[in-house]
């Protein structure tokens, strides 16, 4: 049964076409990309942005944190740097006696992960707990950290010297994984135009604060999905992991991750429901990353997001998966 086409007035798609009107100030020509970046913020995920140097991925996610007035911390992953670099240590004060704990940069609402891929893998599963719990864990006293908490991490493409790649269990932790892509010939002018003036990501003012992001992650989760909607992600989540090129498919966190996004999708349009078309928009971002695909396929060029959308086209879908 299909219910005629209705808005409703949260607090979220104000405060969601705010931010990207603010970010598209300086990252000219992305609004999409920017709309997923939002996207993920507001389904209290993660986000892993991927793409070639230059392209404006630590731009895209200095002016989110510019956007919000919350605590941000900046990370520049390099070869040498320690776990406890990331999440704090205990020392001994002498004066006192005592042990105490002095957090690290993880502990803010907003974590920038630069070129996250160029730390060893021992550095990189240092942010396994507190992305997954929100909480760290230091000789046995567990820390919670700050929310709304969002890690917002970049990486070179994996192909690239000096890089590693990032675990499995720790890309299945991002909610999502974007590219910026190169500008088109008008919008890589009007950064010709604008370079060298003061529109920067510091230059921003902030158009919201953590406590409304936090606020409207709630009016997100009210969102109504048809049981037939329920059952299309588990189906097309599923049949992820029975295709002959995929060697490990998406977990059910992936089916979380989708449906969470999905419902901040449609409270972003001012819908109380979510549509088909909201799944279908975000499945390639939110699972792409979570899939492991045979040699024999990668040889072939075959990649994740090819194989998602094999199975948009081939998943059918209930005609009363709308509300």
């Amino acid at each position: 049964m299909t219910t005629p086409h209705t808005t409703t007035s949260t607090p979220l798609a104000p405060r969601f076409h705010a931010l990207a009107d603010n970010i598209e100030r300086v990252l000219k020509g992305k609004r999409d990309t920017i709309e997923l970046a939002l996207t993920c913020l507001f389904a209290e995920g993660h986000l892993l942005i991927e793409d070639v140097p230059g392209t404006g991925k630590t731009t895209l996610a200095r002016c989110l944190a510019a956007s919000i007035e919350a605590d941000f911390a900046r990370v520049q992953f390099t070869p040498d740097l320690l776990p406890s670099d990331i999440t704090g240590v205990t020392v001994y004060r002498q004066n006192t006696g005592t042990f105490e704990f002095l957090p690290g940069p993880v502990f803010a609402n907003v974590v920038l992960g630069d070129e996250i891929n160029r730390a060893s893998p021992k550095t990189q599963s240092a942010l396994l707990e507190v992305m997954e719990e929100r909480r760290v864990t230091a000789d046995g006293t567990t820390h919670p950290v700050p929310r709304p908490f969002m890690v917002l991490a970049t990486q070179n493409s994996v192909d690239m010297g000096g890089t590693y790649p990032l675990p499995e269990a720790q890309l299945d932790r991002f909610l999502m994984r974007i590219t910026v892509g190169y500008p088109d010939h008008s919008d890589e002018v009007a950064v010709l135009k604008g370079a060298g003036t003061d529109l920067t990501p510091e230059s921003l003012t902030p158009v919201t604060t953590a406590e409304e992001i936090a606020e409207s992650t709630a009016a997100a989760a009210e969102v109504q999905v048809a049981d037939a909607l329920y059952d299309y992600i588990v189906r097309v989540v599923a049949a992820t992991r029975d295709l002959p090129d995929v060697r490990l498919g998406a977990s059910p966190r992936g089916s979380v991750a989708l449906l969470r996004a999905v419902r901040v999708r449609a409270a972003s349009q001012s819908r109380p429901y979510a549509f088909p078309e909201d799944v279908k928009a975000l499945a390639g971002p939110v699972l792409a990353h979570r899939l492991i695909l045979t040699p024999e396929a990668e040889l072939r060029g075959r990649t994740g997001m090819d194989v998602v959308e094999e199975v948009l086209a081939t998943v059918p879908l209930d005609s009363r998966a709308r509300v």
